[in-house]
């Protein structure tokens, strides 16, 4: 069971809306390398993880992420608060008004809504990990271009700690990556099932 705490992760004061920053930064809530899809893939991915340290791992991560949706949703918020309709219509924000009005949607900068698909859960150890690690750099990149993008200093602080806990997260998954290929059999690496070891002949030859 997660114990929520009720404040954010890291504060967010932004004290300028600018709706036209909302439209890029809300990607990471429900874009395709964004914080719910984070969150999704951990923890569904733990489960099928043998090993309790990587299970442990990826519930703290995934738990995390949750929190950094949580932070998004409130930078997004405050982003787009007492908007009137000419600032709205000026900033091109009337896409996104006219569908959902200013409450949190999980949708990409694009326009296209977060669907599952977005986020994979494969049930092998070597594959979700990777799949962690290149996720973690994808996000990464999300954010550096965001921050290229932003000026304001009330709405970069928080996008800084987001992109710093991703290259922690990125460090984080390595470690599991060598803590599982220490445990698993080096002749048989991408093979939890021994169904599947190749280096035993097929009698059906």
């Amino acid at each position: 069971m997660f114990m929520y705490e009720k404040k954010l992760q890291y504060p967010v004061n932004i004290k300028n809306p600018n709706p036209k920053l909302a439209q890029i930064i809300i990607t990471q809530y429900g874009g395709p390398d964004g914080e719910l899809g984070a969150s999704l893939r951990y923890l569904s991915q733990r489960f099928a993880m043998p090993y309790p340290e990587l299970k442990g791992l990826l519930t703290d991560i995934g738990t995390e992420e949750l929190g950094h949706l949580e932070m998004i949703g409130a930078i997004v918020y405050q982003l787009t608060r007492n908007l009137s309709l000419e600032e709205i219509k000026k900033s091109g924000f009337d896409t996104y008004f006219v569908d959902h009005t200013t409450g949190i949607y999980p949708v990409a900068a694009s326009g296209y809504p977060y669907t599952a698909a977005q986020f994979q859960s494969k049930g092998d150890v070597i594959t979700d990990l990777h799949e962690d690690l290149a996720a973690e750099q994808k996000a990464r990149t999300t954010y550096d271009n965001i921050l290229r993008l932003v000026d304001d200093p009330d709405v970069r602080d928080p996008i800084k700690f987001l992109r710093e806990r991703e290259i922690v997260h990125y460090q984080r998954f390595g470690e599991g990556l060598r803590l599982a290929t220490d445990k698993m059999d080096s002749k048989n690496f991408y093979a939890i099932n021994p169904a599947f070891d190749c280096t035993k002949p097929n009698k059906r030859r």
